[in-house]
């Protein structure tokens, strides 16, 4: 069973997929996004998760640090939401405090890559980190 992993934001989204076993996540690419203009890559998204033959999203869902649910958490269950009714597959959603950070800490230390360069590849690592913290909180069930 393969996962697809989001990074949602408001000007991308962040794609990861599963190996077809659920025991590792990669990085797939960048969807360009623009909420402002309404366009949210819908689209190359459901390409994406049929190509791969995706039977389930795991969005990250950006909570504040006191639990509580924002903008930026409702705007991440609206993608979900929406890409549920427009797929048909079921979303689930991951909390992913501090996924970024994480992934940017990946790239500095362990990968030494410039400013520039991991500001091109945050949002798919992010996604893989919020995709591989589902797998590995849900090995048994999988």
């Amino acid at each position: 069973m393969r996962i697809m992993g989001l990074d949602v934001g408001s000007k991308t989204v962040g794609v990861a997929v599963s190996d077809p076993f659920g025991w590792t996540a990669q990085g797939l690419e960048i969807v360009r996004i623009n909420e402002d203009a309404g366009e949210f890559g819908y689209e190359r998204v459901a390409t994406l998760a049929d190509e791969y033959q995706v039977e389930l999203f795991v969005v990250g869902l950006p909570k504040n640090m006191n639990n509580t649910i924002g903008p930026r958490a409702e705007a991440s269950m609206a993608y979900g939401n929406s890409l549920q009714e427009r797929t048909g597959i079921h979303v689930i959603y991951q909390d992913e405090r501090l996924t970024t950070v994480q992934a940017e800490k990946m790239l500095i230390n362990e990968a030494n890559v410039s400013r520039a360069k991991r500001k091109k590849v945050i949002d798919k690592l992010a996604a893989v980190v919020i995709l591989q913290n589902y797998l590995d909180s849900h090995q048994q069930q999988l």
